[in-house]
Order: C-alpha cells, then structure tokens, then sequence
C-alpha cells in the first residue's frame, strides 16, 4: 500500500511539474517557406587613390592653370630588386623612358603636387607638393602591365609610395619627386 501511496505521490508531483514547464513554454510561430535567396552580381568598388582603376571613361585628369608650366619633370627611382640596384633617373613630364636592360618602357603622363580626386576628376589641389603624383603607364615589350590594360594612367604617390604601387617580379618604380620648371 505505501509502495502504491508513494508512486501514486510521485505521479502527481511529475505530472504538476510537466504542467508548470508546459505553460512557461513560449509559442514559436511556424517557419512558412522562403523562396531560396538569389545571387545578385556585384560591381567591383575601386578605391579613390587607385589609379590603375582609373578608366578614361571614368575620370578626366585635369591640371589647373595655377599648376601648368611649373613642373617639368619627376624623378623616378627604379630598383632591380635581384641586384638590389637602384637608380635615379629624370623623366619629362609626357614623354617615355625605357629601362636599360629591361624590355620596360615607362610613359609618364601628368605631374599634380597636390593631387586630389572627386567624381569624374583629378587634379591638383595647389601648386605646392603637398600630395605629389604622377601618372604613368608601364609596359612590357607592347604589352601594357601598369596599370591594368585599358586604363588610362597608374598613379604614384612620392609620399605614399606604397599606396597602390607598381607591382612587377623584377622592379620597382617610385615617384621620388618633381621637377619644377627654373
């Protein structure tokens, strides 16, 4: 009888304790069916400073009046990365360079000492080299490799010269600084 007593107690006390936990269970609606998520492309974003993003299409290079016939040339320095050879070399601004040794041939476009960029646009905020660049284009044999083909001009920055450099197994090229008109 007590074997009876206490299995019947212990029901009761098993059964209040599944009624207590049932009603602190919150409700969770149904999930309904999604339609399967669907891959949109995306555009590629290049970064403002990115020259070898630059299309001629895109961005027009503008130099200011304030900025035209002050500046004649840059000092590029090129270093042979295997020899650990660097050279100094003066270039003309719009004129071409070919590397000695080499199947380079650089083309250096524009001179901005203070380049800035907005939609559709770079210029040259000031006559002062306060952020010098350059814009060039690389090739190798006739095949253009800076920036990439079909844009206009690579940019070097004299005082970010790492920012979007040129990337090549066995040189370097670096914009060290213009050359002002004397």
């Amino acid at each position: 009888m007590i074997r009876k007593l206490l299995t019947a107690g212990l029901g009761i006390i098993i059964m209040v304790s599944l009624m207590s936990c049932k009603g602190n269970e919150q409700q969770v609606a149904p999930k309904t069916a999604q339609p399967p998520l669907q891959m949109q492309p995306v555009q590629p974003q290049t970064p403002p400073l990115h020259g070898a993003g630059i299309s001629k299409s895109q961005v027009n290079v503008v130099v200011p009046e304030s900025v035209k016939g002050k500046w004649v040339a840059v000092k590029l320095n090129i270093e042979e990365k295997a020899k650990k050879k660097k050279q100094e070399i003066t270039v003309n601004l719009n004129s071409e360079y070919k590397v000695p040794d080499s199947d380079l041939k650089i083309v250096v476009g524009e001179f901005l000492p203070g380049f800035t960029m907005d939609e559709g646009r770079i210029t040259s905020s000031s006559a002062e080299p306060t952020n010098p660049a350059v814009g060039i284009r690389v090739y190798e044999g006739d095949k253009q490799i800076f920036p990439a083909p079909g844009k206009q001009w690579g940019w070097l920055f004299s005082k970010m010269p790492d920012i979007h450099p040129f990337e090549h197994p066995k040189f370097n090229i670096t914009l060290k600084d213009g050359v002002r008109k004397s």
